[in-house]
C-alpha cells in the first residue's frame, strides 16, 4: 500500500517543479558606463579598497565624532523602526514559506451518551492528520514564498540605506556645529571690535574732534553684530539639538567640536574608480532591484491561478469504545481524500490580477532605473563640487588675508587723520564677510567628502574588512 501511495504521488512531485513566473534577467543600467569627468570634476582613481567597503571609523578621523556616530548606530530612533521593519518582514517571509508544508494537527476525544434503556456508549479517539494540503503543482504558493523573500531583502536593505544616510547625516551636522561655533567666534570677535569703535568715536565727538554722524555709523555697525551673535547663538544651540536628536541621546560637551579648523575631520581623498557599476551595489539600488524581483514572482503566483487547485485531505488514528484496548491494532483508522478545483467565472478578477502584477513589475523596473539614475547624479553632483571646491577655499583664504590687510591701512590711515570712518568702516564690513565666506567654503569642503561618502555607499561597515 506504501509502495502505491509513493508511486501515485510521483507524478504530482514531478509537476511540482512547474513554475510560472518569468525568468529574470537584470535590467541594462540607464547610465553611462564611466563617472564623468573633465575640468569640473575631480580626477578619478581606484584605490587598495573601495570607498563602500572604507570603514567609518577610517573615513572620519575624529575620535569625537566617531563617538556621536557610535552613539547614533546604537540610539537612534529611525534606525531602530527599520530593524524592527526588517524582523517584520523575515516573519512574514517565514509564514509564507510555512503554507508550503502540511498543518499536521492532533486531537483526542472522549464521549459518552444514553439511551433510553439507560445503557452508556462511550468513545474514545485519537487521531492526526492535515487537512485540505494544497499541492503547488504550478507555483503559486512558491511564487508568493519567493516574493515575500525578495520584499524581506529590499527591507534589509532599506536598512542598510538607513544606516548609510544616518552616519552621513550625523557627520554632517556635527560639521555644522563645528562651523557655526567658528561663526560665532568671528561674530564676537567682530562685536568687540566694533564695540571699541563706538567707544573710540564716543571720546573723539566728546572732545570735538569727531562727529556724531561717525557715532552713529559706528553704533549702527555694532547693532549689526549684536544680531549676528544673538543670531550665531541661537543656531549653534539649534545645530546642538539637531546633533542630540540623530544621536539618539544627549552629546556630551567633551564630543562637541570647538572649531572646524581647517575641516580635516575626514580623509582628504577616496577611491573612486572610473566605473559606474559601484552604484549597483549601493543598497537603495539593490533595495530596488529586490523590489523588482518580487514582482516576477508575483507574476507567477497569478499566471498560476488560472490552473485549477488540488488538496489532499488525510486523516489517521485510533477509535475504540474502551479506553483500555484504544491503541489495539484492530482500531486504527486512516482515511486520504483529494479535491480538485478550477475556477469557471470569477468576471475577469483572475485576468485582472495578472495585468496588475505586470503593471507592478513595469513600475518597480521604472523605479529601479530611476534609483540608478538618482544615484549616479548624486556621485556626479558630489564629484563636481569636490573637484571645484579646492580652488574656492583657497580663493577665500586669499580674500581674507586680503581683507584683513586692507582693514589694518584703512584703520592707520584713518588713524593718521588721513581717511574719514567709512574706510574703516567698510573695509571691517568686507572683512567680517569674508571670514564667515571662509567658515562656509571649509563646511562645504568637509561636507562633500562626507557626501561622497554616502553616496558611493560608505558608513555601512564600522572598520574595513
Amino acid at each position: 500500500m506504501n509502495a502505491r501511495l509513493i508511486l501515485a504521488t510521483l507524478p504530482a512531485m514531478a509537476l511540482s517543479a512547474c513554475n510560472l513566473a518569468p525568468k529574470y534577467v537584470q535590467p541594462a543600467t540607464p547610465v553611462p558606463p564611466s563617472l564623468p569627468q573633465g575640468a569640473s570634476y575631480l580626477a578619478l582613481a581606484a584605490g587598495e579598497t573601495t570607498a563602500d567597503a572604507l570603514g567609518w571609523r577610517q573615513f572620519f578621523t575624529d575620535p569625537r565624532l566617531q563617538q556621536v556616530i557610535a552613539s547614533a548606530l546604537a540610539n537612534n530612533r529611525d534606525l531602530r523602526a527599520t530593524l524592527a521593519n526588517v524582523e517584520r518582514a523575515r516573519a512574514l517571509y517565514r509564514v509564507d514559506r510555512a503554507a508550503l508544508l502540511p498543518v499536521i494537527d492532533a486531537s483526542g476525544t472522549a464521549s459518552r451518551s444514553q439511551n433510553s434503556s439507560n445503557s452508556n456508549n462511550r468513545n474514545f479517539q485519537v487521531q492526526a492528520g492535515s487537512s485540505a494540503f494544497e499541492l503547488d503543482l504550478f507555483g503559486r504558493m512558491r511564487n508568493q514564498s519567493a516574493s515575500s523573500f525578495q520584499t524581506y531583502l529590499a527591507t534589509d536593505e532599506a536598512r542598510k540605506a538607513t544606516q548609510i544616510a544616518l552616519v552621513a547625516e550625523t557627520a554632517s551636522a556635527w560639521l555644522t556645529y563645528a562651523a557655526t561655533a567658528d561663526a560665532l567666534k568671528v561674530a564676537q570677535e567682530t562685536l568687540l571690535s566694533r564695540q571699541q569703535t563706538v567707544n573710540v568715536n564716543t571720546r573723539r565727538e566728546a572732545n570735538g574732534i569727531g562727529t556724531k554722524l561717525d557715532v552713529a555709523t559706528a553704533t549702527t555697525a555694532l547693532n549689526s553684530a549684536q544680531a549676528a551673535v544673538a543670531d550665531f547663538t541661537t543656531s549653534l544651540a539649534q545645530a546642538r539639538n539637531a546633533l542630540d536628536l540623530l544621536a539618539g541621546a544627549p552629546v556630551t560637551d567633551d564630543q562637541l567640536p570647538t572649531t572646524l579648523g581647517q575641516g580635516d575631520q575626514t580623509l582628504a581623498a577616496l577611491p573612486v574608480g572610473l566605473s559606474s557599476e559601484v552604484l549597483l551595489r549601493r543598497p537603495d539600488v539593490l533595495a530596488a532591484e529586490h523590489d523588482l524581483r518580487a514582482t516576477y514572482a508575483d507574476i507567477g503566483a497569478a499566471r498560476a491561478a488560472f490552473f485549477p487547485t488540488i488538496s489532499l485531505t488525510g486523516l489517521l488514528g485510533f477509535a475504540s469504545g474502551g479506553l483500555s484496548s484504544l491503541f489495539d491494532g484492530g482500531n486504527f483508522q486512516k482515511t486520504l481524500s483529494g479535491t480538485a478545483r478550477q475556477r469557471s467565472f470569477d468576471g475577469g478578477a483572475t485576468s485582472s490580477n495578472l495585468a496588475a502584477a505586470k503593471a507592478s513589475r513595469d513600475a518597480a523596473l521604472a523605479r529601479y532605473e530611476g534609483a540608478i539614475q538618482t544615484a549616479f547624479r548624486e556621485v556626479a553632483d558630489a564629484l563636481a563640487r569636490r573637484g571645484t571646491i579646492e580652488d574656492s577655499v583657497r580663493a577665500q583664504s586669499s580674500l581674507e588675508a586680503n581683507a584683513a590687510t586692507a582693514y589694518r591701512l584703512t584703520q592707520l590711515r584713518y588713524d593718521a587723520g588721513i581717511a574719514n570712518f567709512l574706510e574703516p568702516l567698510d573695509a571691517q564690513r568686507t572683512l567680517y564677510s569674508a571670514r564667515q565666506s571662509l567658515v562656509t567654503a571649509r563646511l562645504t569642503r568637509a561636507s562633500n567628502m562626507v557626501e561622497l561618502y554616502r553616496t558611493l555607499g560608505g558608513g555601512l561597515n564600522e572598520t574595513t574588512p
